[in-house]
């Protein structure tokens, strides 16, 4: 499988911690490297952050449009004819960029998976189906994919991984019915989701990131 490509940021030097960040439709790595400068990351260890950028495809949605994608959307709800295959794809591709880190000496457990709308439908699918216990996932205005097959792929070994949920009130793109249907159906299931609205629409909060901050303080305190 081709390695994605990636922009890599560190924190401070030799980062025993790292931060896989996945971009939305249409975006690519360059668009969440912003948001580092604004993280507190005042007593974490240093954080190797990583932004992939997904291959190009045509998206049925947008009626064959070619554009960064992680999997095909066919339908504005999101959940129609879902894509398994390309969201199988991704899945792979990521799972390779985690076991890079830990190639490069950094634990497991010491790797946060974060995205933002369909990067965040890839963070929770990757990170709950790994099979090594990640240290968090931060999952923003998007959704779980693939829920009605959830408990089949699964993995144990992140059942008590800490979720950091958040989701726009106003969101017009991924309507916040389907993040608080991925939050209840996760919570039903016993996973750890702190769950978290601000009053926007598709896009970062400036109390999401203090919030992020936060949490990234608590899962990398180790």
């Amino acid at each position: 499988m081709t390695q994605l490509p990636t922009i890599e940021l560190e924190s401070s030097p030799n980062p025993s911690a790292a931060v896989i960040w996945l971009h939305g439709l249409g975006a690519d790595g360059n668009d969440f490297v912003p948001i580092v400068s604004e993280l507190d990351l005042q007593n974490c260890p240093p954080i190797r952050f990583i932004f992939p950028s997904a291959p190009s495809m045509p998206i049925t949605w947008n009626s064959g449009y070619v554009m960064p994608a992680w999997y095909d959307i066919s339908g504005s709800d999101l959940v129609s004819k879902q894509d398994a295959e390309g969201i199988a794809k991704s899945a792979a591709a990521i799972g390779d960029l985690i076991e890079t880190q830990f190639n490069l000496g950094i634990e497991y457990k010491n790797i946060v998976l974060a995205g933002f709308s369909q990067g965040c439908a890839m963070a929770l699918h990757t990170g709950l189906s790994f099979a090594h216990p990640l240290a968090g996932i931060i999952a923003l205005s998007g959704y779980l994919p693939l829920s009605d097959s959830f408990e089949t792929s699964a993995h144990p070994s992140n059942q008590n991984t800490p979720i950091f949920m958040a989701h726009g009130t106003e969101d017009p793109v991924v309507v916040i019915k389907r993040g608080e249907d991925s939050k209840d159906q996760l919570k039903s299931l016993g996973y750890d989701v702190d769950w978290n609205t601000y009053p926007m629409q598709h896009s970062v909060h400036p109390k999401e990131i203090s919030d992020i901050s936060k949490f990234l303080k608590k899962v990398l305190a180790n």
